[in-house]
């Protein structure tokens, strides 16, 4: 991406159309993008990402306005939005593809991830302790053309409608304040 890095945040959760369904409906969001992010192989195409070989975890990239919206409520979003008490999996999704992880590309952003970390670990709002990675970004390659918006172009899919809606049902009560006007 070609922009200002203190106004991107790159996050990875579990499925990655789950997550930019989620992130895109955040007023302060110009643009999310489904892809791959913390691995070793040169330009990956999602088959070898879920094999599970290349250490990549599905993620999104997000550009915001921070005008808008501020590094930390996207952190708060991307907390509150998945199990980060747990390692290598989200619901059905199991691998190391699937981690929790927020790949920082400033030492504010680094800052700013570990500060929530332990503030949310110290409010012992899960039942386990957080397993969340908070790693240095380095790159990000966009996933397959098909994969982007796949939520909003996919909506009778069965994974649409059995997990990615209720997540959003979820989200939208959480966060009603911070959506888009619609």
């Amino acid at each position: 991406m070609d922009m200002d890095e203190k106004n991107v945040a790159t996050f990875g959760c579990g499925c990655f159309w789950c997550i930019e369904a989620i992130f895109k409906q955040l007023r302060g969001v110009k643009k999310v993008i489904s892809g791959y992010s913390g691995g070793h192989v040169e330009n990956p195409t999602y088959e070898q990402v879920c094999a599970g070989d290349t250490g990549h975890a599905e993620s999104v990239q997000i550009v915001y306005d921070p005008g808008e919206i501020s590094y930390d409520e996207l952190l708060e979003v991307f907390w509150k939005t998945h199990d980060p008490t747990i390692r290598n999996r989200q619901g059905n999704d199991i691998g190391p593809q699937y981690r929790s992880v927020v790949f920082y590309h400033t030492p504010d952003q680094r800052k700013l991830a570990e500060a929530c970390r332990d503030k949310l670990g110290a409010e012992r709002i899960w039942n386990r302790p957080i397993v969340t990675e908070i790693e240095e970004f380095t790159k990000f390659w966009p996933a397959e053309t098909y994969h982007q918006d796949y939520y909003e172009n996919n909506p009778s899919n069965t994974y649409c409608s059995s997990v990615i809606m209720p997540k959003i049902e979820k989200f939208r009560r959480t966060f009603a304040i911070s959506l888009k006007d619609r």
